[in-house]
């Protein structure tokens, strides 16, 4: 019998079943659309991430230190970092000059006076959350309300304090460790939005569940400025503002993060007035921190002893990304491993469809043997029929898999673009493609062995008899 034949004999079997055709390619569809969904989902998590962020990003940054950075302090690798020294113009140009740096991003850093609104958060929020636990204040919180009470209250003020404002440019915070918790960063440029860290939370006494019962309310800034006439005066420069979101980040010590114009006004105002004895402590440095981004992940190490060399201290977490570039080869490896279970389970089912349609055709092949078909010809006929199943089923399932990790990803680029982080590029490479539709074939027709060869040793005699 030529392949010819034995083609045409598998298509007109597929054809008489086509229900239960039609279910075991969709069996085997189902199963390579989940294998290839999550192999290209891991996939594009190692290689598209980790490459994003090795290219330059939040985890190939450097912080370098305007001030002598605390010991205590860890991924700090100076042990003498020496003297302060100021962060200016000059200092900016050269580092930015050195090789192997992709971009700098100043900080300015500002301690000024706080005081929130009264009460601290939107009452029609807290109506529709559960009541918070009181907890104590944080350490160090110096607060008018909790200073008779030792547990804070979200529903009192904390009373004024004064705390450290982080001035960046937001226009750039893709590049910063900066994720937004609830709500949405400042604009850019603005002198009214502030976005607010869980320290600020913590300080009403609240958890990170109730970050949405802070986002709409106002605290007022003020930055203050000496007065040296025959008396010492103080004054301070007040700034409404709104607080537009709650975040996570690590580009400096504060709980407060502001457009970097905000910081920069609240310093020049507070710098033309003098100290007041040291009752104002007036930073020397334009900067208070540098954020410098390498342009690779193996460049850091070579771009903090360049830094070193000029002589600011540096801290960078180094080791973050092996610890992320295994768990991500952990989770691939899950993944993978439950695709492929679900690709053994469709073939049980390709292998369950061909046994049935063995016992069906008795006749058929009894007549063929009767008329000369050998048993190879036979088993040629089951395998070329598994093999169009598995291969059509792979071809539709390489479809859906395609338009289903295509439909995740754009869950994942919407939940990135409310962080104010860069969408990450599906990858969907050749190799997928072809691995996943030759994969399901192989597959189907390793599952067709067996009802092959069970069919193949039928005799002729026996089969007619059954039949």
């Amino acid at each position: 019998m030529r392949w010819r034949d034995a083609a045409t004999l598998a298509v007109t079997s597929v054809r008489r079943r086509l229900g239960r055709s039609v279910l075991t390619v969709l069996a085997v569809a189902l199963a390579t659309t989940l294998l290839t969904a999550l192999v290209t989902i891991a996939g594009t998590a190692r290689t598209k991430v980790i490459a994003e962020l090795s290219r330059g990003g939040p985890l190939a940054g450097i912080k370098v230190s305007a001030a002598e950075p605390d010991l205590s302090q860890l991924d700090n690798d100076d042990a003498r970092p020496g003297a302060a020294r100021d962060l200016d113009e000059a200092a900016l140009a050269r580092i930015s000059a050195l090789a192997d740096v992709r971009t700098v991003v100043p900080i300015v850093s500002f301690p000024m006076l706080v005081v929130p609104p009264e009460p601290a958060t939107r009452s029609d929020v807290m109506a529709r959350l559960p009541p918070p636990v009181l907890t104590p204040p944080r350490d160090g919180a110096t607060t008018t309300s909790t200073s008779l009470n030792p547990i804070a209250n979200p529903v009192r003020s904390p009373g004024p304090f004064t705390e450290t404002v982080v001035g960046i440019d937001l226009a750039r915070a893709d590049q910063l460790p900066i994720t937004v918790l609830w709500g949405r960063l400042p604009a850019p440029g603005s002198l009214t939005e502030v976005a607010v860290t869980s320290g600020y939370l913590s300080r009403l006494g609240l958890r990170r569940e109730y970050a949405e019962a802070v986002v709409g309310t106002e605290v007022v800034l003020g930055a203050p400025r000496a007065f040296e006439e025959n008396r010492t005066r103080f004054r301070s420069r007040w700034v409404r503002t709104t607080i537009v979101g709650v975040v996570a980040q690590e580009a400096g010590t504060g709980q407060f993060v502001v457009p970097i114009e905000q910081t920069r006004a609240a310093r020049d105002w507070t710098v033309l007035g003098g100290t007041a004895d040291g009752r104002i402590e007036i930073p020397s440095s334009p900067y208070s921190g540098l954020f410098v981004i390498a342009d690779g992940l193996d460049e850091v190490p070579r771009v903090r002893a360049q830094i070193t060399e000029i002589g600011y201290a540096t801290t960078a977490p180094e080791n973050l990304i092996a610890s992320v570039q295994r768990y991500l080869r952990v989770v691939e490896i899950v993944l993978g491993a439950i695709g492929l279970i679900a690709l053994f389970i469709a073939s049980l089912g390709i292998t369950n469809a061909l046994l049935a349609a063995v016992r069906e055709r008795r006749r058929e092949i009894g007549v063929l043997k009767a008329i000369g078909a050998r048993d190879r010809d036979v088993s040629r006929i089951f395998l070329l029929e598994a093999g169009a199943l598995g291969l059509l089923g792979g071809v539709v399932g390489t479809a859906g898999g395609w338009l289903a990790a295509f439909s995740v990803s754009q869950v994942v680029n919407g939940y990135l673009a409310r962080q104010g982080l860069s969408a990450v590029e599906l990858g969907f490479p050749a190799l997928v493609v072809v691995g996943s539709i030759a994969g399901a074939g192989l597959l189907a027709v390793g599952a067709g062995l067996f009802p092959a060869r069970r069919a193949a040793a039928m005799p002729a005699r026996e089969a007619m008899e059954a039949a």
